[in-house]
Formats: C-alpha cells, sequence, structure tokens
C-alpha cells in the first residue's frame, strides 16, 4: 500500500512539473516577442531632420581697415561709390549690411561702415534686398524623400484580356525639362543707383560699340587684367601710400580722350566725390577697380561694358586745379601703385 501511494504522488508530482514546465515555455515565448516589438530602429544618417538645420557661418575677415561709423546713402551714389569712398571693398560693404546682388541703394538709407558687433556704427541698418521667405517648420530635406537602400523591381506583368496570358508592360518614357539658355555675356549689365530708377533689363540699351584702341599701345597683364595707360601725358605725380586721394596724376590738354585701363564694367559715374570732380570707376573683376577723376566730360554710364582702350571721359580740371587724370587702381578696396601695372614706357 505504501508503493502504491507513493507511487501516485509522483505521478501528481509530475503533473505539476509539466505544468510549470509549460508556464514557463510560455511566458519565455511572450518575453521574446515583447523584445522583438520593442526594438527601436535609427534613421540613416541622410534622413536625420537636424541634419538640414542651415549652421550660420562666421563672416570672412575685411579685406581692409574697417572705419567704422556709419553712411547715408545720397542721390547718384552707387554700392561700389560708398566703397571706393570710405577705402573698403564693396563686397565686405554689401556683407556687413546684407545688401544682395545687384546692390540695390536708395537715399537716406544708413550702411554700416563696419561688420555687426564691431566698430562705431550704432544705426539700424535698412537694407534693400528682399525680405526672406518663411521655410514651413514640418518641411523635410529633399535628400529624404528617396530612400538611400530602396529595393529594385522588375516590371509586373498585366494579363492580356483577349488571351488571359502575362504580358509585359510598357516602359514609360520621361521626357526631360527643357534648360533655360545661359545668359549671353555681353548682355548689359544693371548696377543700381541711389535715387534713379532701374529699367528692367529687358530694356536696356545695347553697350555702345566699343572705339579703337590708341595706336601702338601697350598693355601689362597682371593679376588677370591685361592693363594699358588711360592717358598719353607725362606722369606729374607719382603714387604716394597715405594720400587723401591715392593714385597718379597724367598731364594732359583739356579734351583730351581718357581711355579704359583695361575691359570692365562700368560701376559709377558721376561727380558726387568730394575732391574727384567728374569721375569714373570701372569694375575689372571681383578684385580690381580702376578710377579715373577730374574730367571735363563722361562719355559712359553705370552698367556699360567697356574694352581697354576705349574712350570713357575727356580731360579736364574738375576738382583740380590744372587739367589732369586722377588715375587709381585698387585691389580688395586697398589702393595699389598704378605703376606695378601698368606697362612701361
Amino acid at each position: 500500500m505504501k508503493k502504491l501511494h507513493g507511487l501516485g504522488m509522483l505521478k501528481h508530482m509530475g503533473r505539476r512539473f509539466q505544468l510549470l514546465a509549460i508556464t514557463i515555455a510560455a511566458l519565455l515565448l511572450a518575453a521574446c516577442g515583447s523584445m522583438r516589438s520593442s526594438v527601436i530602429v535609427e534613421p540613416a544618417s541622410d534622413t536625420d531632420y537636424g541634419a538640414s538645420a542651415p549652421v550660420a557661418s562666421a563672416p570672412a575677415p575685411a579685406r581692409t581697415p574697417v572705419p567704422g561709423g556709419s553712411y547715408e546713402v545720397k542721390k547718384g551714389d552707387t554700392l561700389y561709390s560708398i566703397a571706393f569712398r570710405n577705402g573698403v571693398d564693396f563686397r565686405d560693404l554689401a556683407q556687413w549690411n546684407g545688401v544682395a546682388l545687384p546692390y540695390t541703394i536708395w537715399p537716406g538709407q544708413r550702411l554700416k561702415l563696419s561688420p555687426a558687433g564691431k566698430g562705431r556704427s550704432t544705426v539700424p541698418v535698412t537694407v534693400a534686398s528682399s525680405p526672406p521667405q518663411a521655410v514651413p517648420t514640418n518641411s523635410r530635406p529633399a535628400s529624404s524623400a528617396a530612400a538611400p537602400s530602396a529595393p529594385m523591381f522588375e516590371p509586373v506583368a498585366t494579363p492580356d484580356a483577349s488571351s488571359g496570358r502575362p504580358v509585359a508592360s510598357t516602359p514609360v518614357s520621361v521626357k526631360p525639362k527643357p534648360t533655360l539658355p545661359a545668359v549671353s555675356a555681353t548682355a548689359p549689365t544693371v548696377v543700381p543707383v541711389a535715387g534713379v530708377p532701374t529699367p528692367p533689363l529687358a530694356t536696356l540699351p545695347p553697350p555702345a560699340p566699343p572705339t579703337r584702341p590708341a595706336a601702338g599701345g601697350s598693355s601689362h597683364a597682371i593679376g588677370g587684367v591685361s592693363w594699358r595707360w588711360p592717358a598719353d601725358g607725362s606722369l606729374l605725380k607719382r603714387f604716394q601710400s597715405g594720400d587723401a586721394i591715392p593714385g597718379i596724376e597724367i598731364a594732359g590738354k583739356a579734351g583730351d580722350p581718357i581711355r579704359a585701363a583695361a575691359d570692365g564694367v562700368v560701376v559709377y559715374s558721376g561727380n558726387g566725390l568730394v575732391g574727384y570732380g567728374e569721375l569714373v570707376i570701372i569694375k575689372h573683376n571681383d578684385s580690381f577697380l580702376s578710377a579715373y577723376g577730374h574730367n571735363s566730360k563722361r562719355l559712359v554710364k553705370e552698367g556699360q561694358r567697356v574694352t581697354a582702350g576705349q574712350s570713357i571721359a575727356e580731360m579736364g580740371s574738375t576738382g583740380a586745379s590744372r587739367n589732369e587724370l586722377e588715375f587709381q587702381i585698387r585691389k580688395d578696396g586697398n589702393p595699389v601703385d598704378p605703376l606695378g601695372f601698368l606697362p612701361s614706357r
């Protein structure tokens, strides 16, 4: 009897162990399922929305000494003439005031003559560029529109209505969008002048045909520009660093032709700079400007393209005590000795 009772107890305990084992297995399976459902998938680096936020870049250092203060724009000014007057590079002046191409300014506007946080200027600045458009906060980067590792699929076969057999779908050809024609290098250049309405580009007159350079005129290529003498007279005054009007003076008679020292675009033609009289400023590239002062008559306007040797003015004595040409070359806003660029004669 005791043996039978012991066997019964063993069978009962065996059933309990079986139930316990089944319960533990069920719990383990449930735990595994919950672990699989809680796996976190990290997004790819190119779909990280935080990466699309613009990073503010530090302003570039000034190319010239910073004068500080501010300047009130007057009628007839251009950004180039203001930069020339204050001895700074036109790119720095535009950056300090947030003025974008084509550098539109207007009378009464105050321009800072130093970068933000520097100089003596505390006058608020109104810029001429259009206000930035609001960007929706829920926008996503364009690069995240397509998955980086999307699988490629073959064309799906569609059944033929008549025979019931699958027929491969015909690929659809997409015509590329037509590209806009490139702007001609000889198209007129718009140089905004404060207080003067700027006509639409389509209504601007074509550039005047250049005059033939004077016979025998030699040139000297330096700084990516081919330079030549702007007048035929003798040298009256050499360049001296630190002069209020740093350049050279060339002698001549009233009405003698003043010629462009190199190819470029006229960025100022007026008489608003004290001490220069009737003045023409030509931009040759992003680094070099040349200036021609004391003329009796100006023959070119802002935005006009000129070629080396083309007549741009007539010699005179405006702003001076004698007939002469005040000639300057500025590199990145800094006056340089023109004799280091002009050919020897």
